[in-house]
């Protein structure tokens, strides 16, 4: 699993004009699957992204996590984050997950970020054509990969 870790002042998704999810300071995960991702690769994930300190405390320093806060998360599917654009101009994904194993997997995600956080999260809708509005704070960007753990 690859995740996008962007720490935002806000977010709302929407759908066909339609808001489907929002929040205010917290954390937005883009998240693609790919085949050969596991449960244990969810677990891991959501602990590190719940547990990861990225957000200021009194003196500045990142040294508080998202539940640190009592932030908000919104998470998102994107398989495009596991484009290869080794040949020619045009990414291919053939290491995306087909949905068959992806949304499976992208439900546990959300339930175990749900458990690992404390509180209901937020979320896009699987496989549509999404319009994700953010405020990055800081810029704070994060790139996680399960593959790279060890």
């Amino acid at each position: 699993m690859r995740a996008v870790i962007q720490r935002v002042s806000n977010v709302s998704v929407s759908v066909s004009n339609q808001s489907v999810s929002s929040i205010g300071q917290g954390l937005l995960i883009l998240v693609g699957i790919e085949d050969s991702d596991t449960l244990e690769d969810v677990q891991w994930l959501s602990a590190k992204i719940v547990n990861m300190r990225i957000f200021d405390d009194q003196n500045g320093v990142m040294n508080l996590s998202v539940k640190d806060i009592d932030g908000e998360i919104i998470t998102v599917s994107q398989f495009t984050l596991h484009a290869s654009t080794k040949k020619g101009n045009r990414p291919s994904y053939i290491k995306a997950a087909k949905p068959i194993i992806s949304v499976p997997l992208y439900e546990k995600f959300v339930e175990q970020l749900t458990s690992d956080l404390g509180k209901t999260i937020g979320t896009g809708v699987f496989g549509a054509d999404m319009q994700v509005s953010l405020c990055n704070d800081g810029p704070v960007t994060i790139i996680v990969d399960t593959k790279n753990k060890e």
